[in-house]
């Protein structure tokens, strides 16, 4: 049984996910460093462009828009797919090592702990306001040039609240239903969201299928982001009580079925209120309310969510990791 335990442990499919784990950990992604999500967004983009100009040309109406909005959906993820999945083939048909690795380098590549962690720390801890401003631009949807300290701080928090979904909890969930062929398929729907899956004129109805597939993607995850928040805050001093309390009561306040529940959870577990007044694309809205105003948001805010956010991360691998070495162990047993 120990035996089977270790063999368990050391293949390729359990050993990576803790390399890949601890590879972001350490390096995270560089700016300026080659990325396949660049690789995804620059077809994505293509196929954008592509199909607006059938829809001009044709001079076609919603129902077309939205067919082609399905297809860019459904094709984009399922080539990514099918590429992941003849990389991992070939690196397995190699031997040991290079599965070891290929399947390492892709989980490192999939996961986004270091990375959001880093970029949101650079806008918070800014010394100007401009440098500030144009950081937080570079992680943020929202328009950041009129934007006050104590309203970048509220949307660095609010940024990884809702990227602890995206960029961490969702991504290792995929990994652990089926690999890095899940995990890429996750990142290329998410990708899609982020870059077509808007409400406005231009992608109402071409983004529309890509907004709906990546609300089903990360329903569970986002469910589950709360669950870990509340334990990685507990871990950390934090209120874990209040993260659920907060989470149940204010997540479904907002408009996306996802967003809200790792907003309200950080919410909740600092003890700040998120939301209000944002403008996107010079817009102006009022989101709703999440949390209590028990404290004001400065930097120190924004190092304890990132705070929450690391350990939730860490909570998430080690869970995926034991949940693979049973499943494992489990199949060689039986």
């Amino acid at each position: 049984m120990t035996s089977l335990a270790l063999r368990s442990l050391l293949d390729p499919a359990v050993a990576s996910i803790a390399l890949g784990g601890l590879l972001d950990e350490i390096v995270g992604d560089p700016r300026g460093f080659p990325h396949p999500v660049r690789l995804i967004g620059g077809v994505i983009a293509a196929l954008d462009r592509i199909a607006h100009r059938i829809v001009t040309y044709l001079h076609a109406g919603a129902k077309l828009e939205r067919a082609l909005g399905i297809v860019i959906a459904l094709g984009v993820p399922a080539a990514t797919a099918a590429i992941v999945w003849g990389i991992v083939f070939l690196c397995d048909r190699s031997g040991y090592w290079p599965a070891l690795a290929g399947r390492s380098i892709l989980i490192a590549y999939g996961l986004a702990a270091k990375s959001l962690a880093v970029e949101t720390l650079r806008a918070s801890r800014a010394i100007d306001l401009e440098t500030a401003r144009r950081e937080l631009s570079m992680i943020v949807g929202r328009d950041t040039a009129e934007l006050d300290r104590r309203e970048i701080h509220r949307a660095c928090v609010e940024t990884v609240g809702e990227n602890a979904t995206d960029a961490v909890v969702a991504p290792l969930f995929w990994l652990a239903l089926a690999g890095p062929v899940g995990l890429w398929t996750y990142k290329a729907i998410s990708t899609l969201d982020s870059m077509i899956g808007y409400k406005n004129n231009r992608y109402y109805y071409l983004g529309w299928a890509s907004a709906r597939l990546d609300d089903l993607a990360a329903l569970v995850p986002a469910r589950l982001c709360l669950i870990l928040i509340a334990i990685a805050a507990t871990l950390r001093g934090e209120s874990g009580r209040s993260a659920v309390r907060i989470g149940l009561r204010d997540a479904r306040k907002h408009a996306s079925p996802n967003s809200g529940w790792g907003e309200a959870a950080i919410a909740g577990a600092l003890g700040v209120q998120l939301g209000g007044r944002s403008t996107y694309q010079g817009v102006p809205g009022d989101k709703p309310l999440l949390g209590e105003a028990s404290a004001p948001i400065d930097e120190s805010t924004v190092e304890r969510a990132v705070a929450v956010m690391r350990t939730a991360s860490r909570c998430a691998l080690a869970a995926t990791i034991a949940l693979k070495w049973i499943s494992l162990s489990f199949y060689a047993l039986y």
